[in-house]
């Protein structure tokens, strides 16, 4: 972002006058050339996007492009030092504010590794994904809001709940990923029921609320209980790699189709008046036109 910061590309700097703005760099190793670099363009529009920044690195290690021309050499070479670029090569950038565009600027991130074979189809790489924030500030609500698992005991205990900002506060959650794919996911359990009302009345509900909706792990909380965890492994998502596709509906022995219905099994199927009774519900489906 700082390359950016008061540039001469006012499109870049002008966003960065925002406080949650930045701007993420995309390397594009061997992609430096305009056919490419226009079919990146053409392919983030069409993925909703304005269009992707880019910055081309020529044979002599001089960068070129829209980009290059607007913030200046010592910019340009700062940006091709970070970002350990050589000849031949490119550099994407995505700019807003990332909680807005990340999803975004991984789709380009996969985009540029396929188009540019730069993806080792023979490999299961791993990762394990830790420190996750315990809340997240609600835009929509304006308020403090658990950011994922809302049971999982936030690092640092109570004394943390009680002492510490509440959005810097992370929590004991986990996931593993192969190859972009997330495999497992987990925790270790908030089991004191103290810090378990503590979390919740951070994000807004009182220990009433707690009783009402979580009475019965509260209650058992309340005899004691050891520090536990666990993950749950989706063994679906474990077949889908094996079998090199990239879909889960490719591996599912009943898929659904867009509007959930399995087409095997005719589910779900209509339900019957007595059915309806039985569960207190009734239909008031839209009138047809014509």
């Amino acid at each position: 972002s700082e390359h950016f910061r008061g540039s001469g590309f006012k499109v870049f700097a002008r966003i960065l006058e925002g406080e949650k703005n930045r701007v993420w760099a995309i390397p594009a190793p061997g992609g430096g050339s305009r056919a490419f670099c226009d079919r990146m363009n053409s392919w983030a529009q069409g993925e909703g996007q304005p269009g992707l920044g880019y910055l081309m690195v020529k044979e002599d290690g001089e960068g070129q492009g829209p980009i290059a021309n607007n913030i200046g050499p010592e910019r340009v070479a700062a940006i091709i030092k970070q970002m350990g670029l050589n000849g031949g090569d490119a550099c994407f950038f995505v700019a807003g504010d990332p909680d807005k565009f990340y999803k975004f600027a991984g789709s380009a991130r996969n985009k540029v590794g396929q188009e540019l074979n730069l993806i080792d189809e023979n490999v299961f790489a791993f990762a394990w994904i830790v420190d996750f924030p315990m809340f997240e500030y609600n835009e929509d609500e304006k308020k403090v809001d658990f950011s994922h698992n809302p049971f999982s005991m936030p690092q640092g205990g109570l004394k943390a709940l009680n002492e510490e900002d509440p959005l810097s506060l992370k929590a004991f959650q986990y996931d593993i990923a192969c190859n972009g794919f997330e495999l497992a996911s987990g925790g270790i359990r908030n089991h004191r029921p103290e810090a378990m009302v503590k979390a919740f009345e951070i994000a807004g509900y009182g220990e009433e609320t707690v009783i009402e909706r979580f009475g019965g792990m509260y209650r058992a909380f309340q005899y004691g209980a050891p520090p536990h965890g666990g993950m749950a492994a989706g063994v679906d998502r474990i077949i889908m790699l094996l079998a090199r596709a990239t879909n889960l509906r490719e591996v599912a022995l009943f898929p659904m189709n867009q509007q959930a219905v399995d087409l095997l099994m005719g589910a779900p199927a209509e339900a019957t008046p007595k059915q309806l009774r039985e569960a207190h519900l009734r239909v008031n489906l839209p009138e047809k036109n014509g």
